[in-house]
């Protein structure tokens, strides 16, 4: 629902510099393959929803010239302090579904972890609207899979279940490669892009209790439990990592990458007369 998508996404905002602290960055073969997409020197790229800059210093170390927006001012404000070394980076604060550009036609849209918060409805249109023709969209999403530490998840399934109750019954996480071959927003069937790709990169983080603690602590399902619900929740998970066997917990994901170019809408309206 839009009502609970619009409350989840601000949380990010209510703790700018835990969110920089414990959320990993993306592997350097991601920002390879989005170069290689658009091939163009010093690309204009507009990046959706920048958080505090984690993969706008990326693109900016290769050259992009960005404009980041950031819904979040707290976010907005840690990222430009992050990035003050990169005079081409721009930190715009805004929503970025009503934001509009003084110039558009950017030659790439980013948007690393955040597209989910856009409306499912508009936002790959919007995205289309924002860049040229022929100008690339690539989203990049991180989906947990199993990995070394399946078996603490599996247990701590019971701490979800008794805490959260929007947890679903038995949920286990899913092996890599029976992930679904289409890319998490559907940008193969999008009728304002052609030629997708998509492509995943197996990455294990591994944490320690308060490493991880920190971490889950900045998920927005976490993060909006009533404070009794997610204090009982923590301290279920503490104990579970306590008599976790073996050192870290690992935790595997899939970071996925989905590439596509814009089409020319102008030349396809001509065509149709």
């Amino acid at each position: 629902m839009a009502e609970d998508r619009e409350t989840l996404r601000a949380t990010f905002d209510e703790d700018p510099h835990r969110y920089d602290r414990a959320r990993p960055t993306y592997p350097a073969a991601v920002f390879d393959e989005i170069d290689r997409r658009v091939a163009t020197t010093a690309p204009r790229t507009l990046e959706i929803g920048c958080g505090t800059g984690q993969a706008t210093i990326d693109l900016a170390r290769r050259g992009h010239r960005v404009v980041a927006v950031e819904l979040g001012p707290a976010l907005a404000e840690l990222a430009r302090s992050r990035l003050a070394g990169f005079p081409q980076v721009e930190v715009v604060t805004a929503d970025v579904e009503r934001w509009e550009p003084e110039v558009a036609g950017f030659d790439v849209v980013v948007c690393a972890t955040a597209f989910h918060w856009l409306d499912p409805d508009t936002r790959l249109a919007r995205a289309a609207r924002l860049l040229r023709p022929g100008g690339v969209l690539a989203l990049v999403q991180t989906i947990a899979v199993a990995g070394p530490s399946d078996a603490f998840f599996a247990g701590a399934q019971t701490c979800y279940e008794r805490w959260d109750p929007d947890t679903p019954p038995g949920l286990r996480l899913p092996r890599a490669e029976d992930l679904p071959a289409a890319s998490a927003y559907g940008i193969e069937d999008a009728e304002d892009f052609h030629s997708a790709e998509m492509r995943r990169f197996r990455v294990d983080h591994h944490y320690d209790p308060e490493q991880y603690l920190d971490l889950i602590g900045t998920f927005s399902n976490h993060r909006a439990l009533p404070a009794w619900r997610r204090d009982g929740l923590f301290a279920c998970l503490r104990e579970r990592l306590r008599a976790q066997p073996g050192g870290p917990v690992v935790r595997s994901v899939a970071v996925e990458l989905a590439t596509a170019f814009s089409r020319d809408r102008r030349a396809a309206r001509v065509g149709c007369v």
